[in-house]
């Protein structure tokens, strides 16, 4: 602040303190009214689920439930591993996509379309009955065998999630890398700096910080799309939910026990996601970063007090 902006202020304070004057707040009704609707709503739906028939004792036995826990375990696994195909693809493609070879980017350009354009559902389907048009698979001389087989509920999602997810990454992995400045691959091929360690120690490390916060929502998308194995036969956490409500009919229960491990699990991705972009965040901006919630707690029960 500057001497004169500083003047300003205690001139105003000053004015402002004398008698005759009077400091009247702004009012906001429009935000008084809108957060009057929004607690009145989050109230009525509360008292909605209070109000319902559903045995919370049944919640809390199944759980831990073993299957429940099973199928828990199975949609992180599937989240991962679809995760990790889809991010190695949209790196792979959004390089095809960037290449000045029209056959390479013709063809990256024809895998985003087509991913792109079908809808997961749909994809799951088509991989879960792959065998109706390759009924075997294999390498010559290698190995061989009938694709219902190899090309379990399990693989089928992993292969229609993992190749989904590769679709939409590469055009955030695109992104990114269009993001950073051409003077930095300029001065590095200038330095003599080979194409992919440009790529790899330069361009990549500085497009992390567009490519990180999509990544992030992309991966907590995925973590609730494997919901969708479940049309295909995968148990996972819905799907096991569904087969025990239907014998049991607990149905408002079994589907409260998952939606409550997928808050669980997409919490502790936002958590990590918030430390991984604050990582790749510092040295990349004049700003400074944000207290994370430990050193809020920690400035409130330390500086705040001692200032008070």
């Amino acid at each position: 602040m500057t001497r004169d902006s500083a003047a300003t202020v205690d001139n105003m304070t000053t004015d402002a303190a004398k008698p005759g004057y009077r400091v009247i707040p702004v009012r906001h009704w429009g935000r008084l009214a809108a957060g009057i609707v929004t607690v009145a709503l989050l109230a009525s739906i509360v008292v909605s689920f209070a109000r319902a028939e559903i045995d919370w004792s049944v919640v809390g036995q199944y759980f831990t439930y073993h299957t429940i826990l099973t199928g828990f375990m199975v949609t992180i696994v599937l989240t991962v591993v679809a995760m990790v195909i889809g991010i190695l693809l949209g790196v792979l493609v959004a390089v095809m996509r960037l290449s000045s070879n029209p056959v390479v980017s013709g063809i990256a350009w024809l895998y985003v379309w087509i991913f792109r354009g079908t809808p997961v559902y749909l994809q799951l389907l088509l991989w879960f009955n792959i065998a109706l048009i390759f009924p075997h698979v294999g390498i010559p001389g290698v190995f061989s065998g009938r694709t219902v087989d190899l090309v379990t509920p399990f693989v089928a999602a992993i292969l229609g999630l993992g190749l989904n997810q590769g679709a939409y990454t590469s055009e955030v992995v695109r992104a990114g890398i269009l993001s950073v400045d051409e003077g930095q691959g300029e001065a590095a091929k200038a330095l003599g700096l080979p194409s992919g360690a440009l790529m790899r120690t330069v361009i990549l490390p500085q497009a992390m910080r567009v490519i990180l916060p999509p990544i992030g929502n992309e991966t907590i998308g995925m973590l609730k799309t494997t919901s969708l194995a479940s049309a295909i036969g995968a148990s996972e956490v819905l799907n096991e939910s569904q087969h025990i409500y239907l014998v049991n009919n607990m149905i408002m229960e079994l589907l409260l026990v998952s939606a409550i491990w997928y808050l669980i699990a997409v919490s502790i991705l936002s958590i990590i996601q918030y430390y991984i972009e604050r990582r790749f965040a510092k040295g990349g901006s004049s700003k400074a970063l944000p207290l994370t919630p430990w050193q809020k707690i920690v400035w409130f029960f330390t500086t705040r007090r001692s200032l008070a």
